[in-house]
């Protein structure tokens, strides 16, 4: 038996379930009806609109839907049937569902759907508006358990402006470019400022996969078909490897070596190929040194797989190939996540999912990935934690 404090390292807080007043009590009253608010359809549900658009549906409202469903939540798995009470946004009632899953801290995303504007002013001031209410109102009733991850802009000087104002206040420990929809490519000397403003702060900077990213175009042929639901193994890929290998084809991490990157819900079985690839792109340019010399040389000092195993980390949930592949990411880079309340999530049960698929491992890298790891990065005092996790692992039975 293993007793320790868990971290979950990608849970969530989408637009369905935040409050009402997230953004009308907060945006300035220079945009008037503008500003994101709750309409009530004639069938008593509810969406988020702003600005004239739909940002989609608030689950406030009962939404009228019967029937079987073609995807289950969290909620669904752990017996919740009504959600109205938006148990995501509301504190209290989602420190209740932490406690369940004996889970002491989450670190929280905020919605994964893009804040869907043209007008830049507008935009920057909804993602301000959310980060403050993330920051002032929602973590601050237990800011050593709900770890709020701010948002991003997904473009340059909006997301630099948004980063330096959150640094100053302080109190931001990561912050999430919704990497799927960030224009221009990380190429681009416009994200310079961003990456030198993260290693000034030690904010810790984090991809998350979107869920209506250019590439979920994909899915519209096939709405409706089972088939469509395996699509999403290949969305989860398609929205970051361009990212990812930018991250060292242009050298952004080895110029910037305090810079950490979280990848987050994008599975972690498909970097090791990938890393490993890079390594043999990086063996072919040496080979040919003397051609660059007169061409100002190779810039690329460091190995990939070497600048990737100290500043990329990734979560993961279930995953019998993640635990074999703890030599190549390094014992310190994995971060455990529950995905709360999301349909992948492993909620209410994660116990009984970190014993089953972590047994064959020792004690201090059980901790480790659970929670250590987390501590370490996020720069958490687990020995404060008042909800620890009795792993049945070691001399009882996983599925005890």
């Amino acid at each position: 038996m293993i007793e320790t404090a868990l971290v979950s390292c990608d849970d969530h807080l989408d637009l369905n379930m935040l409050p009402a007043n997230v953004w009308a009590d907060r945006m300035s009253a220079k945009w008037g009806d503008r500003a994101p608010r709750i309409a009530v359809q004639e069938n008593g549900s509810a969406l988020w609109m702003a600005d004239g658009e739909s940002w989609g549906f608030w689950s406030g409202k009962p939404m009228g839907f019967k029937g079987p469903k073609p995807i289950h939540t969290a909620y669904d798995r752990g017996g919740i049937e009504d959600v109205t009470d938006l148990r995501a946004g509301n504190p209290q009632l989602r420190l209740q569902d932490m406690d369940r899953d004996n889970v002491w801290a989450h670190l929280v995303f905020g919605p994964v759907t893009s804040i869907k504007t043209q007008d830049e002013a507008f935009m920057k001031a909804c993602y301000s508006a959310y980060n403050d209410w993330l920051y002032e109102e929602f973590c601050p009733v237990s800011p050593d358990r709900l770890i709020g991850v701010a948002m991003l802009p997904p473009h340059p000087e909006a997301a630099v402006e948004e980063l330096t104002r959150l640094a100053r206040k302080g109190g931001c420990r990561q912050a999430n470019l919704q990497i799927a929809v960030a224009e221009p490519r990380l190429d681009d000397k416009r994200w310079e400022p961003l990456f030198d403003l993260l290693e000034k702060s030690g904010i810790v900077l984090s991809f998350h996969v979107t869920v209506f990213p250019g590439v979920t175009k994909a899915f519209d042929k096939y709405k409706g078909s089972p088939g469509a639901t395996f699509l999403h193994a290949k969305m989860f890929i398609d929205q970051f490897l361009d990212p990812f290998v930018d991250l060292f084809a242009w050298g952004i991490l080895e110029r910037h070596p305090d810079l950490k990157i979280v990848i987050a819900e994008a599975g972690i079985g498909w970097v090791p190929w990938v890393v490993e690839e890079l390594d043999y792109r990086h063996f072919r340019l040496w080979e040919c040194k003397e051609f660059w010399d007169d061409k100002g040389g190779i810039p690329h000092k460091m190995k990939p797989s070497e600048v990737f195993k100290r500043q990329v980390y990734g979560t993961f949930q279930q995953s019998p190939t993640a635990m074999r592949l703890i030599e190549f990411w390094g014992p310190e880079n994995m971060l455990w996540a529950s995905d709360y309340p999301h349909p992948d999530s492993i909620w209410p049960n994660s116990v009984k999912t970190i014993a089953e698929t972590m047994s064959q491992l020792d004690q201090s890298t059980i901790c480790g990935l659970v929670g250590g790891n987390a501590a370490k990065l996020y720069g958490l005092d687990l020995s404060q934690a008042t909800v620890k996790a009795r792993l049945p692992i070691g001399n009882e039975k996983a599925a005890a």
